[in-house]
């Protein structure tokens, strides 16, 4: 689900909780690797991700990486504008904890609305005892998968190749989960992302006609159970905001907020 809230001042509601820094930085990086985009692009600290035929915000935006990277602002941005509009998108910032206060300031003053509010949250694994084996094994076909994700989320069939394409390109390990019912076909589905001692919860879905049945909890649980014996100490994810339902299956299984973002673009 999309917010429609697109009020400027943004830096007041991303700064809900008291934030690490350093497990932003952290869980930045791996949110990058976990989602790739086809063209990355550096522009001092700021990193600039464009992929072409997805529609995901995370995929298409500027990500400020440094509170003091904030020098040329406005010839940054155009600059930006200008390589966004070769990809046919809109100019798009991820304004997250690492965004410099002047940068957010500019974005205000000029009036951005901002969208697309976002908790990441994290969830302590070695808290949790998932016992040995698994009730739930990942499948391997990721067109099988990709067909699932995209009907149960009411997306596009077209985007199936460009999904496709992301998932091929993650290069840490995956798991990816998908719960059917032989009446109805796919029900759930969750991509786990398993870097190091990290593990993110990507793609994560379940269809509206089994929703509050306990097929969100079964898949969460087998998403982090297998992350756990794949080795992962902690699992992510990232959230919309004004998914509630989302955040209170995941706040019921232990996550905890780490930090939000929002997105900002210029008024059209």
């Amino acid at each position: 689900m999309t917010s429609n809230d697109r009020r400027p001042g943004a830096h007041i509601e991303t700064e809900a909780v008291a934030v690490d820094l350093p497990s932003v930085r952290r869980l930045e990086a791996v949110g990058f690797r976990a989602w790739p985009a086809s063209s990355v692009h550096y522009d001092g600290s700021w990193l600039v991700r464009l992929t072409a035929g997805h529609a995901s915000k995370r995929l298409n935006s500027v990500n400020p990486l440094d509170p003091s990277d904030y020098r040329d602002i406005t010839i940054r941005l155009d600059k930006a504008a200008r390589r966004f509009a070769e990809h046919r998108c809109v100019l798009t910032v991820r304004q997250t904890p690492l965004t410099p206060p002047q940068m957010i300031a500019h974005m205000d003053e000029a009036g951005w609305p901002a969208f697309g509010r976002s908790l990441v949250l994290a969830l302590d694994l070695a808290e949790r005892d998932f016992g040995d084996g698994m009730d739930h094994l990942p499948v391997k076909d990721v067109a099988r998968f990709a067909d699932a994700r995209l009907l149960i989320g009411k997306e596009d069939p077209e985007s199936k190749a460009a999904l496709i394409g992301i998932i091929n390109a993650i290069k840490p390990e995956t798991g990816l989960f998908l719960f059917e019912d032989r009446d109805i076909g796919p029900t759930a589905v969750s991509l786990v992302v398993h870097d190091n001692d990290l593990a993110g919860i990507m793609q994560f879905a379940v269809a509206e006609t089994v929703r509050r049945q306990g097929v969100g909890d079964a898949l969460l649980d087998a998403s982090l159970r297998w992350a756990r014996l794949r080795g992962a100490k902690k699992a992510w994810l990232q959230v919309e905001a004004d998914n509630e339902p989302a955040i209170a299956l995941y706040r019921k299984a232990g996550f905890t907020e780490v930090y939000r973002y929002v997105y900002r673009a210029p008024k059209v």
